[in-house]
């Protein structure tokens, strides 16, 4: 590959996982062994795990057999999902896992131990310490004491954990489980990345997002965090979780948007700092009433946000945006964020017209943050799409999801089920309607 362009679009990972566990939450609607949901069988040993058939609980016994009397013994409790991927690993260390391989090229491989463990950060982290010996606690009464290993190993297991899985996700985006996957692990970090990691199952699948000059893994870049966030959040976040302080393009920019106030003058667009006295393109003055007002919106709407990490509820999200209007800039966070919950409880209550006005006021702060090749970008565009073929618009909605298949088909390429099984026959839907309106 090298000296070659690589396109945008390639894939240049598919790994299946060392270990990985499904989220308990969706335990009793989704298979523990490929994640999709669909009629289920619980295991008949624990009661705890469901599979799809025989063939999922085949595949899955080889490291299901050694966790099965021990679930059943904890039951009806909920094992903890870091609990039970950590007793995985242990399971899996004892049956000689250390000696799996994961390729990252044809010649270079990576085993769970070549992991890093950030075994003295986490020892100096207090939050992260007080988790490890919680789980400990977990893992006593889970697993037989002869199999867990000495706590110095233990910990080192729980710092690879920490700063090395990876959340598996849906189609849509959202966690249902979470994996150790060893090539995939040798990726560093950007908040402007090259490539963006989508799952099929519990395969992990990395595509590249541009092209780049050459096959290269020292300059292929993920994103860890969240994009959508201020530059001094995203590099907290990255801090405290992996332990470094990013210093990519993008944190070395200015960004005068993800905590800007709208300014005073409706007719000016600019973003104003809420810590300076004009605004610097209209010159308005920003008075002390608007900086408190300003101040108030900020918490009002962050506190509304913590509140609705679970579940959406329109009514205050609509609150929040009319209490933001005039005061907070469009571009401002915690303004997208809130758009984003309003279009996702929209769909929720199948309000499909402010479902479709959020979500085209949401893309803009997409395209910003996320940018245009991202899977979160093509995902809103082909949702948009779908309210709108609700909404009997199929020549408007035929145009959004022809814009989801160009970005999809770089994020997830032609064979991913999202575009098979949602996408094409969406367009397929959109295309016939518009015939059917033209007649």
């Amino acid at each position: 590959m090298s000296g070659n362009v690589l396109k945008k679009g390639t894939t240049i990972i598919n790994d299946r996982p060392f270990v990985f566990t499904l989220s308990s939450k969706d335990r009793t609607t989704r298979c523990d062994n490929c994640l999709k949901s669909g009629k289920l069988l619980k295991c008949s040993g624990c009661q705890y795990v469901y599979y799809c058939d025989r063939n999922c609980q085949k595949e899955s016994w080889s490291i299901h057999k050694a966790e099965c009397a021990h679930l059943k013994k904890v039951s009806p409790k909920v094992l903890p999902d870091a609990a039970r991927l950590m007793a995985r690993i242990i399971l899996k260390l004892n049956q000689g896992g250390a000696d799996e391989v994961g390729y990252y090229t044809e010649k270079n491989f990576r085993k769970f131990k070549d992991l890093m463990s950030h075994y003295s950060d986490v020892k100096a982290d207090a939050k992260r310490m007080e988790h490890f010996t919680s789980l400990c606690g977990v893992l006593f009464q889970f697993l037989n004491e002869a199999l867990i290993p000495n706590i110095a190993e233990l910990m080192g297991i729980y710092g690879r954990i920490c700063t090395n899985s990876f959340n598996i996700l849906d189609l849509n985006m959202n966690t249902i489980g979470v994996g150790i996957y060893l090539g995939a692990s040798v990726m560093d970090h950007s908040c402007k990345p090259n490539a963006v990691a989508i799952f099929e199952g519990t395969t992990i699948i990395i595509r590249t997002l541009m092209d780049l000059p050459c096959f290269d893994w020292s300059q292929i870049r993920i994103s860890y965090v969240d994009l959508l966030s201020s530059n001094k959040d995203r590099r907290e976040e990255l801090h405290n979780t992996y332990y470094f302080w990013c210093d990519c393009e993008r944190c070395k920019k200015e960004e005068p948007m993800a905590e800007a106030a709208a300014c005073p003058n409706s007719s000016c667009d600019s973003p104003c700092s809420i810590e300076v006295d004009e605004c610097e393109k209209c010159n308005t003055r920003i008075s002390v009433e608007f900086k408190k007002t300003f101040q108030e919106v900020v918490d009002f709407t962050v506190h509304h946000l913590e509140k609705m990490k679970t579940m959406a509820y329109l009514d205050a999200c609509k609150i929040c945006l009319k209490k933001q209007k005039g005061i907070m800039h469009k571009f401002n966070v915690q303004h997208v964020r809130t758009l984003e919950m309003a279009h996702i409880a929209a769909m929720d209550l199948k309000c499909w017209e402010d479902a479709e006005i959020y979500g085209k006021e949401l893309l803009p702060g997409y395209l910003l943050y996320y940018g245009e090749v991202h899977p979160l970008t093509g995902l809103l565009y082909l949702m948009i799409g779908k309210i709108q073929l609700h909404l009997e618009k199929p020549k408007e909605a035929l145009q959004v999801l022809n814009q989801a298949s160009t970005v999809l088909m770089i994020t997830h390429g032609d064979k991913h089920s999202l575009i098979r099984e949602e996408l094409r026959p969406l367009i397929y839907q959109a295309t016939m309607e518009s015939d059917t309106h033209d007649v």
